[in-house]
């Protein structure tokens, strides 16, 4: 009976569909119906018949919902059928199996009344998953793995779960350079729960594949070394043998020059073919990693094809690769390149233009006849590849509103090696911008936002005020520099363009906190707050304290420090960046009060006592007011300021000055005038900063002749005080590894400072001096104005002959004159919203005179070092240096750990 009862189920469904049941797998004998009516004997004898559905049982279930399961077939009691001819079943099994819950689905026919018929659903569950783990791998690996093969307990296990999940391990570890790992999967029941199975993937990862060499064939007009540099996902193990491993590559030989042809051709004389002879041998590569990526790999490819294309050479192809495997189990990677023949630009025409002239277009392309071929740089040209730069064709329209400007460059005609093109434009209308709409600033306000942009309704719509706008925003500190998005809303119908800022908010806010305690000394520590986007007018309204009032990009600083009864300072300050609203009139308020105490008595004893009896303590107010210029261009401005400083000595003596107990009040003016076209001070990648400065006091001298004769001379002080300081940042090569901001930066500063004086009868001024050396901190001789200059790898030192042992620094008159030169190479190692990091190597030269008759300016003290940045939006700058002094360097021993310093940083670059 049984197996009459197969076959009737076999000829009935192949009336339906033979496709769908091809899906099932091979019957499971444990679902097989209870009982048989003998009548389904001659159910598939003689014409079709509706037959009416009495009952569906369900078996094999033991999880699932069975309404639902009868939901999904389509089956219902009371349904009629015909039988044979209905493709209701095969419907029904295709239903239930695109669910992917069943390893096997079976419909049996168990009775028949008539035209009346039981149904059974003989169903077999796919398990679940219970658990799953890795074997054969680390703890750290394992943890990365649980988050990326994307199993979740209690799911259905599938053919397709286990291949994702073998995939994606096979992917994790071939990015990290096991290109042969084998993966295998045991499945085994899990007790705790039913019809769970528990997973557990066992991995073989072999050995980790580094790249031993990168070996080109058929290149000739680009070396093996110019064309490994394009490369820079497959890097080369470094070595140092006299016997490099050799194995036969695909290709053939791939030796390009030999050592007798290096000696004829004088190869010595060129560092690049050194470089080639010596690379089997000697391969320095410090910090390089070998490991091989085939994805990355596969874009080296890519890029050393664009390599070639910018050579001109437009038919490059790699005609071939391969990996040969070493018995060190590295590979050497074997490309094969067709170069093919150079092509130059012939004649480049323009069609279309009538806004500007062929002769202006050609100006702004710069590509003439017989110029190399190079596709990219004529799309760059043109403006096909967007620079934030400009200096394109595409830059020119669309700074004068033309935001529907299209250019494309085609090929005319091809001769020989010279390729005619036709630069095809369509100009189309001048955009006025319509609306601009800011989103995502739940705290800043819209008109903070909007005063800084140059994107206003109404206007015509230019590139360069939309990249200026963004410069302008990221500038301020208050949002996620990469999420800053001016998403362009174009409409072509009414020649308008709506903008939308889409910003992201970030803490801009600092914090500097720091304490101690110290035998005989006591409390130290600073506490530190700088509130970046402040609102002082709503600083009496209780709704808006969110800690505190927020959002009209005012800054407020405040500022406590104390090392004991030897010294404390307080400080604060508050700066409106737009005075009046309409212009960026920076406006700025600051009180500082500080003491320093000498509490060492005439005897060398340490007495806290001393502290009320020989001190200096300073006391100070500031105000200055900034104006936006517009000429020579808008990145000038100019800055007012007045200050007021009272110096109040009490038995504590400066050496060379006399002036041990007195007041002195020094009422100074200054003009500063500023150029700034750096946006990113974390870290800039671009622009420059020069500031040249004169500060002055009045000239008593000239009104009260007494002065120059009085016991107290410095009881009001004079003096007129020149600054000029430029910095250069300088982007070198392209953004290398994985992110786009990661830009090697060059910095070049130069700095001078001079102090004069209106009459020679009377010395120079004991305050506002320059200290050059140590940390840049304010040490001991700030607190009297100073300008303190660091100089990292020395101590601070008053002394300008650097043939002169610069740790012997006395305390004096410190110098009215100083040069200070600045090289610094910077790496970005983390740039992202939480932080800036970065590591930088340095080159240092300064010096400071008393005097012209002193000054030389060839006479520099010199250091070299390395260091890190670190730019916490919570704490502002930290950083470290370290440098040494190669004028401290004993010509006896040439120690340098005696001629070497660690400078620490924080809040702030020393200057």
């Amino acid at each position: 009976m049984r197996h009459f009862l197969l076959r009737f189920l076999f000829l009935a469904l192949c009336f339906c569909t033979t496709a769908t049941l091809l899906h099932a797998q091979v019957p499971d004998t444990s679902h097989r119906p209870t009982s048989v009516d003998p009548t389904l004997q001659n159910i598939e004898e003689g014409r079709p018949k509706p037959y009416t559905i009495r009952t569906i049982h369900v078996t094999g279930i033991r999880t699932l919902d069975t309404s639902i399961i009868l939901s999904i077939s389509g089956l219902q009691v009371g349904q009629q059928i015909m039988i044979p001819g209905s493709d209701v079943f095969a419907k029904a099994i295709q239903n239930l199996w695109r669910q992917r819950f069943f390893s096997n689905v079976q419909i049996y026919i168990t009775s028949l009344e008539g035209d009346v018929i039981d149904l059974e659903l003989a169903l077999q569950e796919r398990p679940r998953l219970g658990n799953f783990s890795f074997v054969g791998v680390k703890k750290t690996e394992a943890d990365d793995l649980k988050d990326k093969v994307g199993l979740v307990r209690s799911t259905i296990i599938t053919e397709n779960t286990r291949r994702i999940a073998l995939d994606v391990i096979r992917k994790y570890f071939a990015a990290k350079g096991y290109q042969y790992v084998k993966v295998r999967i045991e499945e085994r029941p899990d007790p705790a729960l039913v019809n769970s199975n528990i997973l557990t993937f066992i991995v073989d990862k072999g050995q980790k594949v580094k790249v031993n060499s990168v070996n080109f064939y058929g290149n000739e007009a680009a070396s093996d070394l110019r064309l490994k540099k394009e490369m820079k996902g497959t890097k080369e193990m470094g070595k140092l043998t006299l016997h490099p491993q050799e194995a036969p590559g695909k290709f053939g030989s791939n030796e390009k020059i030999t050592f007798s042809e290096y000696l004829k051709d004088w190869g010595f004389l060129s560092p690049s073919k050194t470089k080639a002879v010596l690379d089997p041998y000697i391969r320095l590569k410090l910090f390089g990693n070998a490991k091989f990526d085939e994805k990355k790999y596969h874009e080296d490819l890519e890029k050393v094809l664009d390599y070639y294309n910018a050579l001109g050479y437009r038919d490059a192809r790699i005609v071939d690769t391969a990996l040969t495997r070493l018995p060190n189990g590295s590979v050497n990677v074997e490309i094969k390149v067709d170069e093919g023949r150079r092509y130059y630009f012939g004649n480049i025409t323009f069609r279309g233009n009538t806004k500007y002239s062929d002769s202006i277009l050609q100006s702004v392309l710069r590509i003439g006849k017989g110029d190399v071929y190079n596709l990219g740089l004529l799309n760059k040209r043109v403006g096909k590849e967007l620079s934030a730069d400009g200096g394109d064709i595409s830059a020119l329209y669309m700074d004068d509103g033309y935001l529907f400007f299209r250019a494309e460059p085609v090929e005319t005609s091809i001769y020989n090696d010279t390729i005619d093109h036709e630069i095809r434009i369509v100009e189309g209308p001048q955009a006025t911008i319509k609306n601009v709409n800011i989103y995502g600033n739940d705290k800043t306000k819209d008109y903070v936002i909007r005063r800084e942009l140059r994107t206003v309704p109404g206007e015509k719509f230019s590139r360069s005020d939309l990249i200026r706008s963004q410069r302008e925003l990221a500038q301020l500190q208050f949002f996620n520099q990469e999420k800053i998005n001016p998403g362009v809303v174009p409409d072509q119908s009414d020649g308008t363009v709506d903008i939308n800022w889409n910003l992201e908010e970030k803490s801009s806010d600092q914090l500097e906190l720091s304490a101690g305690w110290g035998g005989g000394v006591g409390l130290t520590g600073t506490l530190g707050v700088t509130f970046n986007n402040f609102s002082i007018r709503n600083i009496l309204k209780k709704s808006t304290w969110d800690p505190l009032p927020s959002g009209d990009g005012q800054k407020l600083s405040i500022r406590v420090q104390s090392n004991g009864a030897a010294y404390r300072s307080y400080n604060f300050s508050f700066t409106e960046p737009w005075l009046g609203g309409k212009k960026r009139n920076p406006f700025t308020i600051s009180f500082y009060n500080s003491k320093f105490a000498n509490l060492y008595s005439s005897a060398g004893f340490y007495d806290k006592t001393l502290a009320s009896q020989q001190y200096l303590r300073t006391i100070g107010v500031g105000v200055s007011l900034g104006k936006q210029l517009k000429w020579p261009d808008d990145y000038f401005s100019l800055l007012y300021s007045i200050n007021y400083t009272q110096y109040k000595l009490k038995n504590y003596a400066f050496s060379g000055f006399g002036f041990n107990n007195g007041t002195a009040n020094n009422i100074s003016f200054k003009l500063a005038l500023q150029r700034s076209s750096v946006f990113d001070p974390q870290y800039p990648t671009g622009g420059s900063n020069m500031v040249a400065s004169v500060q002055f006091t009045p000239p008593y001298s000239l009104f009260d002749k007494s002065i120059i004769t009085s016991g107290n001379p410095y009881k009001n002080p004079e003096y007129h005080k020149w600054r000029f300081t430029s910095e250069w940042f300088v982007p070198i090569g392209r953004p290398g590894g994985a992110e786009k901001n990661r830009q090697l930066v060059l910095k070049v500063a130069a700095k001078y400072g001079f102090m004069g004086r209106y009459t020679n009868k009377l010395d120079f001024s004991p305050f506002e001096r320059f200290q050059l050396g140590g940390d840049g901190l304010t040490n001991s001789y700030g607190i009297l104005g100073y300008d303190v200059v660091s100089l990292r790898g020395y101590p601070v030192f008053d002394k300008p002959d650097p043939s002169v042992n610069p740790d012997l620094s006395q305390a004096g008159s410190y110098f009215t004159i100083f040069n200070k030169y600045q090289l610094e190479l910077r790496y970005p190692l983390v740039r992202n919203q939480s932080s800036t990091i970065y590591g930088l190597t340095f080159f240092d030269a300064a010096n400071g005179w008393n005097n012209f008759k002193e000054y030389n300016p060839f006479r520099l003290r010199r250091s070299v070092g390395v260091g890190m940045r670190f730019f916490l939006p919570m704490f502002g700058m930290l950083g470290f240096d370290y440098g040494v002094g190669l004028d401290r360097l004993n010509p006896a021993d040439r120690s340098i750990k005696n001629a070497s310093r660690f400078t620490f940083m924080l809040g702030f670059e020393p200057e």
